[in-house]
C-alpha cells in the first residue's frame, strides 16, 4: 500500500542520534606538535631489525627471529585460544585448529607453506596455530594510513598499527591484552638476497605477509582492513572448504614488495588480484603524484583514489571505511587526521609532522600497536612502540 514503510525515528530516538553526530569526542584534543623525535608518554620504545634471508629454503629464513622472539609468541598465540575457549568452551575450536587446519597448510602457494611449517618448528608451537597467528590479521585489524607529498615532489608514507579489536579487554589495566602482548613481537625486517635489501617491513614475528613495507627506490605500501559484510570470513570460510582461488592480502603484499618492478606495477597487481578478504592497499611511489588508496572487495578494484597535486590533493589517508561514506560514528579517526594535515599544510608536511598526526587521539589510540614511518629514497623506515595514556579511545 502507498505510504506504508518503516515507521518513523521518535524525538527521543532523533535527539540520541543527534547528540552521537554533533557531540564532541570525549577521547579527542587539540593536533599535537613537536612529538618527534619520539618520547614521552605515547613512546614505548624502538624495535629490532632482523635480515630475512631468502636464499635460505623457506623452512630456516625464519629460524634466527624464532629463536628470540618465540616466548612471546607463545604468549600472543595462547591468548588467543583463550579468547577462542571464551566463545567456545568445549574447546572443540582450538582442537580443530591443532588438528584440521594443520593439515590444510599444503594447500598455500610455495614458499608460505614452508615458511609456516618452519616456523612451527623452529618456535615450538603447534602448525595449526601458527596458521591462525596468520589468518588473525585478514580480520582483526583498524589502521591508519597516510601518503602525502611536498611542495618540493617529495613522498611520505606513514601508518599506525592498530591490532586486538575485542580480544580481550584487561580492566585492570585499562588496556587490549592482545594489543599490549603483540609489542614485544614488532620487528623490523630487511629481506635481502645475494645479501642485497629486496625490500623492507614491519612485522609480527610469526607473521610471514606483509602490513607495511618499502621497495627501496621504487615504492612504500600498507595495506588497512575493509570492514564489509562480504568480508574476511566469507573467504576464509570458502577456502577452508576448498575453494582456492583467492589470495590471502598478506601473501599478495608481500609477493608485490618481492616481484613488482615499478610503482604502476605494484598498483595493477593490487588492483586485479581476486582476494580472500576485503581490503585498502595504501601504496606510494618515488615521483610526484605517484600515491593513491585502492579499495577492493575481493573480487574487483572499487575505487582508486590518486594524488593529484594539480587539483590540491596532496595527500591520501584511509582508516577502515570508504571514502564516500561516512565512518562509524563511534570509530572516526578519519576526521581528526585530516584536520591535521589540513592545519599542517602541504609546505611544512615532512616525517616528524605526520608522526604528530598519528599521535594526536583518536588516531592514536587503545589499539595501536605502533608507528612506521616510511621514504621510498633508499627504502628508509622507522617504527616505534606506542602507548596512549588515559584517557584515550578504546578504538
Amino acid at each position: 500500500m502507498a505510504g506504508r514503510g518503516r515507521a518513523p525515528l521518535s524525538p527521543v530516538a532523533l535527539l540520541v542520534v543527534a547528540q552521537l553526530v554533533w557531540a564532541p569526542d570525549p577521547y579527542g584534543e587539540e593536533c599535537r606538535s613537536k612529538t618527534y623525535p619520539p618520547s614521552g608518554p605515547t613512546f614505548k620504545g624502538n624495535v629490532p631489525t632482523y635480515v630475512i634471508n631468502l636464499d635460505l629454503p623457506p623452512s630456516k629464513r625464519w629460524d634466527n627471529l624464532m629463536h628470540d622472539k618465540k616466548t612471546e609468541l607463545k604468549t600472543v598465540v595462547q591468548t588467543i585460544k583463550d579468547v577462542a575457549n571464551t566463545f567456545f568452551p568445549s574447546g572443540k575450536v582450538v582442537d580443530i585448529v591443532d588438528n584440521k587446519i594443520a593439515h590444510l597448510t599444503a594447500t598455500l602457494p610455495y614458499p608460505f607453506n614452508e615458511e609456516l611449517q618452519g616456523i612451527a618448528n623452529s618456535s615450538g608451537i603447534p602448525l595449526g596455530e601458527i596458521v591462525i597467528f596468520n589468518i588473525f590479521y585478514e580480520i582483526f585489524t583498524v589502521c591508519t594510513s597516510i601518503v602525502a607529498e611536498d611542495k618540493t615532489g617529495k613522498l611520505y608514507h606513514a601508518r599506525n598499527l592498530d591490532f586486538g579489536l575485542f580480544l580481550g579487554w584487561d580492566v585492570k589495566n585499562n588496556s587490549w591484552t592482545l594489543t599490549r602482548e603483540l609489542k614485544p613481537i614488532v620487528v623490523n625486517l630487511d629481506f635481502q638476497r645475494n645479501n642485497k635489501t629486496v625490500f623492507k617491513s614491519t612485522n609480527f614475528a610469526g607473521y610471514i605477509g606483509m602490513v607495511s613495507g618499502v621497495k627501496p627506490d621504487l615504492f612504500t605500501l600498507t595495506m588497512n582492513e575493509r570492514f564489509s559484510l562480504d568480508g574476511g570470513y566469507v573467504g576464509i570460510f570458502e577456502w577452508f572448504l576448498g575453494r582456492r582461488d583467492g589470495m590471502w592480502m598478506g601473501f599478495l603484499t608481500r609477493t608485490v614488495l618481492e616481484n613488482a618492478t615499478s610503482y604502476q606495477d605494484a598498483k595493477d597487481k593490487l588492483a586485479k588480484t581476486r582476494l580472500l578478504a576485503p581490503a585498502y592497499f595504501i601504496l606510494g611511489g618515488k615521483n610526484s603524484g605517484e600515491g593513491c588508496v585502492i579499495t577492493r572487495s575481493r573480487t574487483a578494484t572499487l575505487d582508486i583514489w590518486d594524488l593529484d597535486i594539480k587539483k590540491g590533493t596532496w595527500y591520501v589517508l584511509e582508516t577502515n571505511y570508504d571514502r564516500w561514506k561516512p565512518p562509524l560514528i563511534l570509530d572516526n579517526r578519519r576526521t581528526p587526521a585530516m584536520k591535521c594535515l589540513n592545519q599542517t599544510m602541504q609546505e611544512n608536511i615532512s616525517l616528524p609532522a605526520i608522526y604528530d598526526v598519528l599521535s594526536t587521539k583518536p588516531v592514536l589510540n587503545k589499539l595501536t600497536v605502533c608507528t612506521t614511518l616510511m621514504e621510498v629514497y633508499n627504502g628508509h623506515t622507522e617504527t616505534y612502540l606506542r602507548e596512549c595514556p588515559d584517557p584515550c579511545s578504546p578504538w
